[in-house]
């Protein structure tokens, strides 16, 4: 075990930022609708002690596997969406936000059986969430809708540079849809990355890097986790358990911890300061993508997602990280 993941050159990051793949990246899983109610917290309801909201306004954004998909466009490169909506209003708001985003919604199935999944936050204005009204349904596809979305998996990934899973538990990630995508990546190498939900552990069996945050590593693998060599114990017990080749352990304020490729070791935490948490994984898994799609190493790829998360932290809610963003924070991270 080493300390530190291998230095990488700040040329080399640079480049591949620009390098950014004409071959489409799939991103498949749970997608969102982030809806944000904003309103005033001036006095506490006579009914119940609970704050009186003041409508100012609403936002929706782009949440869960949509987001992964804002920010692979973000920095560039064309994402492949494919996800479940239900056939209601907040998909065809959904649709818009996709469209506007300039990422395309021909991949979403429509299952009438189940809602749009959407959150809805209650925020004053100075972004502190008061309640938040989750719309949603855990049960995992099948029949026809499973047999949509598999079929839809594969047309988009004919000629894929690489597969991203983003798993919300939302019904999309089932095990036949798992075993197909590390079939694929059997026959053709094209890269499976997963973001994953431990519920699912069994799943990503055979997939090439999964990204558990701190706490998920710590419910995989039973195993606390404080210190380096404790992070390095549950990397190694988290890929046997998972059978997947590599684990990129997302820890927050204390970076990240890659097991890949040979490769063992700490990132240091790049943000100046963090607003919110929302949806930086999203960002983490899309970077990694990204990279890997352009020809990184994984440890570069580690280096470029890390500096991106770091990036979207400082913004309220599920954010992205543009590409000229990110060569900014490059040169302020590596210092040189």
């Amino acid at each position: 075990m080493t300390a530190d993941v291998p230095a990488v050159s700040l040329a080399a990051l640079r480049s591949l930022v620009s390098r950014v793949t004409d071959r489409p990246i799939v991103v498949v899983g749970d997608v969102m609708l982030d809806q944000f109610t904003i309103g005033r917290v001036q006095r506490i309801s006579p009914e119940a002690p609970v704050p009186v909201v003041e409508h100012i306004g609403d936002e929706v954004r782009l949440g869960g596997a949509a987001n992964v998909a804002h920010n692979i466009r973000a920095l560039g490169a064309t994402p492949r969406l494919i996800g479940l909506v239900g056939g209601d209003d907040a998909a065809a708001t959904l649709r818009a936000a996709l469209g506007t985003a300039g990422i395309a919604a021909d991949g979403l199935i429509e299952d009438r059986s189940r809602p749009t999944t959407r959150k809805v936050r209650i925020v004053t204005t100075r972004h502190q969430q008061v309640a938040r009204v989750d719309y949603e349904s855990e049960a995992e596809a099948g029949g026809a809708i499973e047999a949509a979305l598999l079929a839809a998996v594969d047309r988009a990934s004919a000629d894929a540079a690489i597969v991203v899973v983003s798993d919300y538990l939302k019904g999309v990630v089932t095990p036949a849809l798992m075993r197909g995508l590390a079939e694929r990546r059997a026959r053709t190498g094209v890269p499976v990355l997963v973001d994953p939900k431990i519920p699912h552990l069994a799943y990503y069996a055979r997939t090439t890097l999964v990204t558990p945050n701190n706490h998920e590593a710590e419910a995989a693998t039973h195993l606390r986790i404080r210190t380096n060599a404790d992070v390095s114990r549950a990397a190694a017990a988290f890929r046997e358990r998972a059978g997947c080749k590599g684990v990129l352990i997302t820890r927050g304020e204390q970076g990240m911890w890659l097991l890949a490729d040979g490769v063992e070791g700490a990132l240091g935490a790049t943000a100046r300061e963090v607003a919110d948490v929302t949806g930086a994984g999203d960002t983490v898994i899309a970077t990694l993508a990204l990279a890997l799609a352009a020809g990184a190493s994984t440890t570069e790829a580690a280096y470029l997602a890390n500096v991106a998360a770091g990036i979207v932290v400082g913004k309220f809610g599920p954010a992205t990280a543009s590409a000229t963003e990110l060569l900014a924070q490059l040169s302020l991270s590596l210092g040189r």
